[in-house]
């Protein structure tokens, strides 16, 4: 027998023996372990990357081309204004597969499972969330570099690019806690998407992602004007453009906290009490 398994089998048997109760893990090290967990299904099923991969590029092309020289009067022009929004439309839109893995952890009896672990019961949520950021980080990276080939010159620099995204990170982190809490709550996985695209579709479509709400009908300019997708979207064209104000960042983490406050309490009440 080798010497390696000499010594598993020796670790095995004091820890059986032993009464010594062993060391509870600290929350960053099981927040990181359900990190793993997540990282190993998107290498055992790929598949799941083509939300950040395929359909941004698709967006981009599709809007850029068939509405830049309508909207704009120049496919150059348009993808300046274009760009920063049709990313936070992306990105914020795959926030919602945070509840249906969640969903579909419920559904399978997994989530049973760790609740009844001596962990951090929050960590299963916050793992899962840390590798949406890299997702959300992802996507981001390939709609910049397209961009970048296509055309797109932020005057507001290197700089200006990762403030940009570090604001799209914050507020998707927060809006995810939303479909958290959807995703204990909803019964199916297609209801889920259902209520999601009913939320997501509206916020992202009537904003200023696509035109400058001046050109929108008074009482649609409004409700432009108070979205939380819009006020992330002046944000972010901001940075990119060198032109950011401190009450645009200000609105941001406003709506951010909103979502934080409300959803991420709610999500841990019924994560503590679903039967």
């Amino acid at each position: 027998m080798s010497q390696p398994n000499v010594i598993k089998e020796e670790q095995l048997r004091q820890a059986i023996t032993s009464r010594k109760r062993p060391k509870r893990p600290s929350a960053l090290t099981t927040s990181l372990t359900f990190s793993s967990r997540a990282l190993l299904r998107i290498k055992h099923v790929p598949e799941q990357l083509f939300d950040v991969t395929v359909f941004p590029i698709i967006f981009l092309l599709m809007f850029t081309y068939l509405f830049g020289g309508a909207i704009a009067g120049s496919t150059s022009e348009y993808l300046q204004f274009l760009l920063p929004g049709i990313l936070v439309m992306t990105v914020s839109q795959i926030t919602m597969y945070t509840g249906i893995d969640l969903n579909n952890d419920i559904r399978k009896g997994i989530f049973d499972r760790f609740r009844t672990l001596p962990i951090w019961l929050p960590s299963a949520l916050v793992g899962a969330l840390l590798v949406d950021m890299i997702r959300y980080s992802g996507a981001s990276i390939i709609m910049l570099t397209l961009g970048f080939i296509l055309g797109f010159r932020p005057e507001g620099g290197f700089l200006g690019v990762i403030g940009a995204i570090g604001m799209i990170l914050i507020f998707c982190f927060c809006l995810s806690w939303v479909w958290t809490t959807l995703g204990i709550i909803m019964r199916s996985e297609k209801s889920l998407m259902m209520v999601s695209f009913m939320v997501l579709f509206p916020l992202t479509f009537v904003s200023n992602v696509f035109v400058d709400p001046q050109t929108l009908p008074s009482w649609l300019e409004g409700f432009v004007d108070v979205n939380p997708i819009s006020l992330l979207v002046d944000a972010v064209r901001g940075f990119m453009h060198g032109n950011v104000t401190a009450e645009a960042i200000g609105w941001v983490f406003l709506s951010s906290a909103v979502f934080l406050i409300i959803f991420a309490p709610l999500t841990m009440y019924l994560y503590r009490n679903k039967k």
